[in-house]
């Protein structure tokens, strides 16, 4: 099984992780003849890693892609794919799920994925099973049935537009509609302005290449890419967590270094990716998590008592999020670490969307979440756009980046290389681009000098 959180060890190389996986070990390891195997197992693979690095300096999508390749080194009968594909390029992500299909049709193994993505179920599954609240609500073959009448069947509600979504309009759309079709003013304020921005990466090398772009009040930017391509350290750098080595960021016209009092003036705001490790203190409470951002501030803190921190205040407001936000917990006193992962984003997002916002970065926001959690937390990042927030939506999830935002740019590489409207947006371009291709632009796309 390929489990949606990592079970990998960190401190290990990909090399010794794949070797870990068979559970045979032996006690002195003939390395020649091991790598020798392993490069081999890896030329058979749709995509491969430096057998030399360790998971702690790899991204979350690479990460997985380790998992995947551990299980497919054991030639399993059964191999059960928890979101497979969730970062990776469309063209990947075909290649991936054709690769595993070819494997269960040739009898060698069933398969069992786990998804959200209609696409994949209708492209690649022989039949599917709806799960909703625990309970498997819904069975048939995949030819027997459409997008609407899954996603019917997900929220338990009458499916009243499946004439409108045939299954051929879901599955492999060359265009993608966007959501809104709105369009974003030219002459509306610059929120965001990164320009020349550079960073480091783990290993010492350079992640984040002389990047610039620029989001507008009431805009969203989607950034796509695959993961490991500088997605991390350009959202750490913008937001605080990686020293920045060159370049300027300006926020509303002001320059900004990711300071505390900063982002309470700029009203800059952040939805990292893996929010329990990067916007959470896991033994605290969900009140004090819920806290963390004005703890410090009125009514939070009390000014004529010199600062003392009000802390019937701070669990009153936890409640009233909680109720708001629908956060699943045993009370605003329960540790944050003890609620699942959803209800973590949700916790955060109740933090990080109260009050005016001029900036909201969020990355891969709804990594690993359940299809009602999903939706919730689109909505509240459209809701930021539409009170004229500029939104900065980097995400691994191409569905989602041609659902929500109003522009795309493509990242490889540590370099912005394409760049498009949503409403023109092609998904083989996009993803040609992603994987570091040059297949030609067209419908209005153009390629970023790097």
């Amino acid at each position: 099984m390929v489990y949606q959180h990592f079970t990998l060890a960190p401190g290990m190389t990909v090399a010794e992780n794949l070797l870990l996986a068979g559970g045979k070990t032996p006690a002195l390891i003939d390395w020649k003849t091991k790598r020798a195997e392993l490069t081999e197992f890896l030329a058979t693979t749709p995509f491969s890693l430096d057998l030399d690095v360790t998971p702690s300096s790899l991204a979350a999508g690479e990460k997985q892609k380790l998992e995947l390749l551990k299980q497919l080194y054991l030639k399993p009968r059964l191999l059960i794919l928890d979101e497979p594909t969730s970062v990776l390029t469309p063209q990947e992500a075909d290649e991936v799920l054709g690769h595993v299909r070819d494997f269960a049709r040739s009898g060698m193994c069933t398969v069992l994925i786990i998804t959200h993505k209609f696409r994949e179920v209708m492209a690649y599954a022989d039949s599917v099973t709806v799960l909703r609240r625990g309970k498997a609500v819904h069975h048939c073959k995949v030819p027997d049935t459409t997008p609407a009448l899954l996603a019917a069947a997900m929220m338990g509600v009458a499916a009243q537009d499946d004439a409108a979504a045939p299954p051929e309009a879901e599955t492999a759309p060359v265009v993608a509609p966007h959501a809104s079709g709105r369009t974003v003013a030219a002459d509306a304020p610059i929120a965001l302005q990164v320009e020349g921005l550079m960073a480091q990466g783990d290993r010492g090398t350079l992640a984040v290449h002389d990047l610039s772009l620029s989001v507008r009040a009431g805009e969203i930017l989607g950034v796509a890419g695959v993961s490991g391509n500088g997605q991390r350290e350009l959202v750490e750098a913008l937001v605080g967590q990686r020293a920045r080595l060159g370049g300027k960021v300006t926020v509303c016209g002001e320059p900004y270094a990711a300071r505390r009092a900063e982002n309470r003036r700029l009203k800059v705001r952040s939805l990292p990716e893996e929010p329990l490790r990067n916007a959470c203190v896991g033994d605290l409470s969900v009140a004090e998590n819920m806290a963390l951002r004005d703890f410090d501030q009125p009514p939070l803190a009390s000014a004529a008592l010199g600062g003392i921190l009000n802390f019937p205040v701070w669990r009153s407001r936890a409640r009233e999020w909680i109720a708001e936000y629908g956060v699943k917990t045993q009370g605003e006193g329960a540790p944050i670490r003890s609620l699942s992962g959803g209800n973590v984003q949700r916790a955060v997002l109740a933090r990080e969307l109260a009050g005016d916002i001029n900036v909201l970065i969020a990355a891969n926001p709804v990594f690993g979440l359940d299809f009602a959690a999903v939706a919730e937390i689109h909505s509240r990042i459209v809701q930021v756009r539409e009170k004229g927030g500029a939104v900065l939506l980097i995400s691994e999830d191409l569905d989602e980046l041609l659902e929500l935002a109003d522009r795309i740019v493509v990242m490889s590489e540590g370099r912005i290389v394409f760049e498009t409207s949503a409403a023109a947006a092609e998904r083989h371009v996009l993803g040609a681009h992603m994987g570091g291709g040059h297949e030609a632009e067209s419908h209005g796309g153009h390629r970023v000098a790097a």
